[in-house]
């Protein structure tokens, strides 16, 4: 008789998957996108290959922060039939985001570690839990 092996199945918080991408190897933008992008049509290898220049606020320019990238284009894959939609969105968002780190700038979000102890693996789960609950 054949043993069964069982396995755990933990789920995990868009957020947290976020966060479990970035320690695993992708960079800011590619860690929101990819918790995400199955669930809108995207195969993971697309969302990887899309946001590649995206992370460290745009190839390293410091600009908009990685995390907030990836969350718009789920936003375009959520709501992207409609421009003014996927606006109000993306909007909400960013303030949700800004509101709750101080800022959507990745040199700014950079700059505030000392005070905030906020690292980028905590922007992307921040970035997926609120992503999460505005796509709701």
């Amino acid at each position: 008789m054949m043993k069964k092996k069982l396995k755990m199945v933990i789920a995990m918080t868009k957020g947290e998957l976020a966060r479990y991408n970035f320690q695993n190897g992708c960079n800011c933008a590619q860690a929101v996108l990819l918790a995400f992008c199955e669930d809108y049509g995207m195969d993971k290898d697309t969302a990887m290959m899309i946001a590649a220049s995206f992370g460290s606020g745009m190839a390293g320019l410091r600009s908009t922060c990685g995390t907030v990238t990836g969350a718009n284009m789920v936003i375009g894959l959520a709501k992207g039939s409609s421009r003014a939609d996927a606006n109000a969105a993306f909007r909400e968002f960013a303030a949700a985001f800004t509101e709750k780190n101080g800022s959507i700038v990745c040199k700014e979000l950079l700059g505030m570690r000392i005070k905030t102890r906020l690292t980028c693996a905590d922007l992307c789960q921040d970035a997926g839990d609120l992503l999460e609950k505005i796509l709701k």
